[in-house]
């Protein structure tokens, strides 16, 4: 076949990939974005899983996406609506008790001081020194990581003014930033508070989507990240109307408009290069298509070890690729239910408690066994799990009286002992959808006998079915030693790539803390920069 000639080509339709691809059609270019799927949207897409029901398939939240992101592209004006509830979430305890958390902080407190006084007293002093240390965090997230050993001078001006904003904080919001990141998060939250219902859900935000348990050094680092996209401690609870792939959808409208093209069941199963330097894409019909450059929003692994043949990349760079922390924890569970369950968050007739998220994981000890299981090859039977119903906030979802369930299970590592797929079937599978639901039934008895059908994703689902190398959700673990300079690896955190002109823009990048839109923003603005010189 001829080959097609393009000016920039962007492999992936995930929301990274659609940022990406909009900041470049306005900075004066003519990309075209290529899907391997029938639909845009990667992670954040909505699916009928069974005829009546549509879910949000895999990421069930936003991020929340970045406010300016969310204006540039006018996401609303092409058709994304966003809800937000006023329970952020709300945690279950085994004795039939719950603690809603919710977007007003002193209506939160008054909802700790039913646990504990002294809790609700300190609630607003840890919100607002976490609000402010956001603010900083953001600022940092936002930009590009300076070149370690030859700063240019916007990377010196970069510094400059995140240590001028740093040390705005004052003496002990500063002391704090600096001492928090390293620290385990159970020990931060248990430095505020005495209610383990309390701590858990806080601390949950520190270890969702990693491989880390609350006991783990570092794991405050991901509480830090974000918190500087959303400031309530737990997190707040952010859904859109007809699911997530809503948002994509708009996204692609954004897009579109704007300029990009975007081909949809088109597979790049090579990226070639020639002299050092990338010259397109091969895609799995055989066809060829040529570009001045290859954005990658694919992750880094998938890109440099798959994509790329590693005989253009020195030995060096391929071990140290080949070392990328990326090894998923997280499997889905969705349900089609015939009602709604009965929670005890639920009594009274207090169903808007169930609007936001609910966590599952009533003190940091249950956490930290649920992760003790998956270090060594099983997943956990008693999981932490984060549940959303969203048919409650949008009851186009489901058929009248009728409800769909979106969870997130951890931990269920994506190296399990024996295998995801046995010689029995998918006996594990079915395991881990009974493990989910049974927890489950410990707070809603009748869950069970409301089931019509489940869908079951693991982490080889997600590397198999959505490209997700690892089934590992961020794209590579949200560590210490893969952040900021060093993410995906140290000298290479600008978006380029050891081959000319190919680049990366998926959450593999900084700053990378799942779906808000930073890391393609961030790589769109100095892909640009690079493109024009």
């Amino acid at each position: 076949m001829p080959d097609t000639k393009r000016d920039v080509l962007i492999i992936g339709g995930g929301h990274n990939g659609l940022v990406t691809a909009f900041y470049l059609a306005k900075a004066g270019f003519k990309p075209l974005v290529l899907e391997r799927s029938a639909q845009i949207g990667g992670a954040a897409i909505t699916d009928e899983f069974h005829p009546g029901f549509r879910v949000s398939t895999l990421s069930h939240s936003a991020g929340p996406i970045r406010p300016d992101i969310v204006r540039d592209m006018q996401l609303e004006k092409h058709g994304a609506r966003f809800i937000t509830p006023d329970a952020c979430v709300t945690a279950l305890s085994p004795d039939g008790r719950a603690l809603s958390l919710y977007q007003d902080e002193n209506k939160s407190a008054q909802a700790i001081s039913a646990f504990s006084q002294k809790d609700a007293a300190r609630y607003p002093e840890f919100a607002k020194s976490l609000g402010k240390i956001g603010k900083v965090i953001a600022e940092a997230l936002a930009t590009t990581p300076p070149d370690i050993d030859h700063p240019n001078s916007a990377d010196l001006w970069s510094m400059l003014k995140a240590g001028r904003a740093l040390r705005n904080l004052g003496k002990r919001d500063m002391y704090r930033v600096l001492r928090w990141g390293p620290m385990a998060v159970a020990d931060l939250v248990a430095e505020y508070f005495e209610t383990e219902l309390l701590r858990a859900v806080i601390a949950a935000r520190g270890i969702f989507g990693t491989f880390l348990g609350p006991w783990s050094a570092g794991s405050s680092l991901q509480l830090l990240i974000r918190a500087a996209g959303d400031p309530h401690p737990a997190g707040s609870a952010m859904f859109t109307a007809g699911g997530m792939g809503a948002v994509t959808q708009a996204m692609a409208s954004a897009a579109q408009a704007a300029g990009v093209e975007i081909r949809t069941s088109a597979e790049v199963i090579e990226i070639r290069i020639k002299d050092g330097a990338t010259t397109g894409v091969l895609l799995s019909t055989g066809e060829e298509i040529t570009a001045k450059a290859v954005i990658s929003n694919a992750d880094p692994k998938r890109t440099l070890l798959k994509l790329t043949d590693p005989i253009h990349l020195t030995p060096d760079f391929v071990q140290k690729m080949q070392h990328y922390r990326g090894n998923g924890t997280v499997a889905k569970v969705n349900l089609a239910l015939s009602g709604l369950p009965n929670f005890a968050a639920a009594k009274n007739g207090n169903a808007s408690a169930l609007k936001g998220r609910i966590h599952i994981g009533h003190e940091i000890d249950y956490l930290e066994r649920a992760f003790d299981e998956a270090k060594y090859g099983n997943f956990s039977r008693q999981p932490y799990l984060e549940v959303t119903i969203p048919s409650l906030t949008d009851p186009t979802l489901a058929p009248d009286g009728k409800h769909v369930m979106s969870i997130y299970m951890q931990y269920a590592p994506y190296k399990l002992k024996g295998g995801w797929e046995d010689r029995n079937g998918d006996a594990q599978r079915k395991a881990l959808g009974q493990t989910v639901v049974q927890t489950l039934a410990q707070y809603a008895p009748n869950l069970p006998e409301l089931i019509l059908t489940h869908q079951i994703i693991t982490p080889l689902d997600l590397e198999e079915n959505y490209g997700l190398t690892g089934g590992q959700i961020f794209h590579g673990d949200l560590a210490l030693d893969q952040f900021f300079t060093m993410r995906p690896l140290l000298d290479w955190a600008r978006y380029r790539t050891p081959v000319k002109n190919l680049y990366l823009c998926g959450s593999g990048t900084h700053p990378g803390a799942g779906l808000t839109g930073g890391s393609g923003a961030n790589a769109a603005r100095e892909i640009s920069k690079a493109l024009k010189k």
